[in-house]
């Protein structure tokens, strides 16, 4: 009897272990269930902030695209072209400038006299025997406009390069004579460059048009 009893009692406690085991194997099973779950979602909401991110960098860095090369400044006429001593050489640029459509206010404070270095606006010129950076220019407001140097809409500048030959301020060696192609880069701080590619004609009158 006292064996038979032994028996049961070892019967019973191996049936209350393995109900035991069991209990913290499903226990364990579900932390971890719930562990990768939790990591998933860490993991997923990861990504799409980065995605989101990304995304947004991107729109931004379009939006800088556009506005780097969308045209904020155009030509209002043709390029006037001056020979003032009669000498077959080119000694004065006029350009008349206005904002492109729907153009943000643009600053023409002039690179020369008292506001000289002190101009946001670069004007370069180019021929295929010299390149100037930087020329001297000045402003003369045309029709309707305030008294500050931000050109806004409906209003118009004519930017002058002047003294453009060899010994002069913006000295060119050698000098623009006829029959010449050329390019003048007017660069604003934000926006497309306005690029004039021109050629003067075969005889240098004191006064030229360049469509």
């Amino acid at each position: 009897m006292r064996h038979k009893g032994s028996t049961k009692m070892r019967n019973n406690l191996s049936r209350v272990l393995q109900d035991n085991q069991q209990g913290i194997t499903g226990l364990e099973t579900a932390i971890i269930l719930i562990a990768f779950v939790v990591v998933a979602a860490v993991f997923a909401y990861t990504v799409i902030s980065s995605g989101l991110f990304a995304t947004e960098k991107s729109k931004e860095s379009v939006y800088e695209a556009l506005e780097e090369t969308k045209s904020t400044i155009e030509t209002n006429g043709s390029m006037i072209l001056y020979d003032a001593d009669n000498n077959d050489a080119v000694d004065r640029i006029d350009i008349a400038l206005k904002l492109a459509l729907n153009g943000e206010p643009m600053d023409f404070t002039p690179n020369s006299g008292t506001t000289a270095g002190q101009n946001l606006i670069i004007i370069c010129y180019q021929d295929s025997r010299q390149w100037k950076g930087d020329l001297e220019w000045s402003v003369t407001k045309l029709g309707y406009a305030d008294d500050d140097y931000l050109m806004e809409n409906d209003e118009s500048f004519l930017v002058t390069i002047d003294n453009l030959e060899s010994g002069t301020t913006n000295g060119l060696n050698p000098d623009l004579e006829r029959n010449t192609q050329f390019v003048i880069e007017i660069k604003p701080p934000v926006g497309a460059v306005l690029t004039l590619q021109k050629t003067t004609p075969r005889e240098i009158d004191r006064v030229m048009s360049l469509p």
